[in-house]
Formats: C-alpha cells, structure tokens, sequence
C-alpha cells in the first residue's frame, strides 16, 4: 500500500522566477548548489518534457542516497506543476516506487508557495519513510529562493 509525505515552503521569489528555475534545474542546480549535486545528465528528451529521464549524481556525503533516475511522468505550465518518478538508483534500494509531485503556486504580491509531495511503497517494514528525501528538496527550494535573490542583487 503507497504512503505519502508532504512539504510546504513559502519562498520570497516570484511563482514565475521559481517555477522557471525548477524547469532549468539541469543545468542551474550542478552550478548554483555543488555542495549537493555532483552532476545532473540528460539520458533522454529534453529535460522538460513528460517522458525526459536525467541521471542525478548527488555529491559525496550529502545522503546515503548517491545518485537518482528520474522520469518525468507530467508537465502542467500552466499551474506550475510537474511530477517524476525514480527509475533507478540506490531510493530503488529502500522503496519498490517513488512518485513525487511539485507545485509553484503564487501567494500575495511577492512570493510563493511550492508544495512537494512524493508516494511511495517500502521495500520492507524496516525501511524509514523517505524524510531525508523530504528534507533535502526543503533545503534546496530555500536554498534556491536565496540564491534567486542574490542574483536578482547583482
């Protein structure tokens, strides 16, 4: 039976600014955030697009989890939301399925509120919920927003 995880975060940074940063997350987060990403390769399609796969290597020590296959399984640009699965890599070790969602969403004059949440089903009763996983996307969108606004600075 899938279980489910959520996270919230409210970001300073514009729905549009954000959302756009997370569609470029191949190429912006290896540059912006090498402490934790080694690399993010393009295996197939755009990197956009439903049915792209990347290969994300995460650098050394940031988690037990070393590197990610992912799978864009469906875009909405309209409402700012995308989902993916990982299809292969050390999360497979620990969950039969990951499925996450994200979702940007305007909240006032200035900023927003981006909303993730992933499904999965353990590999066994001893494997902990993916809170790590959790953790480390908050971590990365307030890391993004930060950075975001020491750009728009420059």
């Amino acid at each position: 039976m899938a279980s489910k995880i959520e996270a919230e975060v409210e970001v300073r940074s514009d729905a549009g600014k954000f959302w756009e940063s997370i569609r470029e997350s191949t190429t912006l987060f290896p540059k912006a955030f090498p402490d934790q990403y080694q690399s993010i390769q393009l295996l197939q399609g755009d990197g956009k697009s439903v049915g792209s796969v990347r290969l994300i290597n995460y650098a050394p020590g940031v988690s037990p989890i070393s590197s990610t296959k992912e799978k864009i399984e469906s875009v909405d640009e309209a409402n700012k939301t995308l989902s993916y699965s990982v299809i292969d890599g050390d999360v497979l070790n620990y969950y039969k399925n990951f499925k996450a969602n994200l979702t940007v969403t305007p909240k006032g004059e200035n900023g927003s509120t981006v909303k993730w949440a992933c499904e999965f089903d353990k590999a066994n009763e001893d494997v902990p919920n993916p809170d790590i996983m959790r953790d480390f996307a908050v971590k990365c969108f307030n890391d993004l927003d930060v950075y975001l606004h020491q750009i728009a600075c420059l």
